[in-house]
């Protein structure tokens, strides 16, 4: 898939994220969706995978949900990083990121 589509897919993904979970708020319109989904889709690509290796033994004794609770923090850390997103805690981040990526699995299923 295209970048560029796949910034829109993940911004739209966030967008509904937002209006489904209690306790993510967005505020400064598109621009703020957009550099959400690009800080989204750098912290995925780059800082995950490192922060995946260095917490392996922690994922393998919870036989893999500590992933999730990683996933989670980084989500939730993605509020220092971009002005006019908020979330209001670990809770919201947790169920905010399993949203958002089942949102981006059915949009990347559904485009070409």
């Amino acid at each position: 898939m295209n970048f560029a589509l796949r910034i829109l897919a993940t911004a739209a993904a966030v967008y509904l994220t937002v209006n489904i979970v209690p306790g993510i708020s967005v505020s400064g319109g598109w621009m703020t969706l957009l550099l959400v989904s690009l800080v989204w889709s750098v912290v995925i690509t780059v800082i995950r995978p490192i922060l995946q290796i260095l917490t392996l033994p922690l994922t393998i004794i919870t036989l893999g949900l500590f992933s999730f609770v990683l996933n989670a923090l980084l989500f939730w850390a993605m509020e220092w990083i971009v002005p006019g997103f908020d979330v209001a805690g670990f809770i919201p981040a947790l169920l905010g990121v399993v949203v958002l990526s089942v949102i981006s699995w059915f949009i990347q299923k559904v485009l070409p």
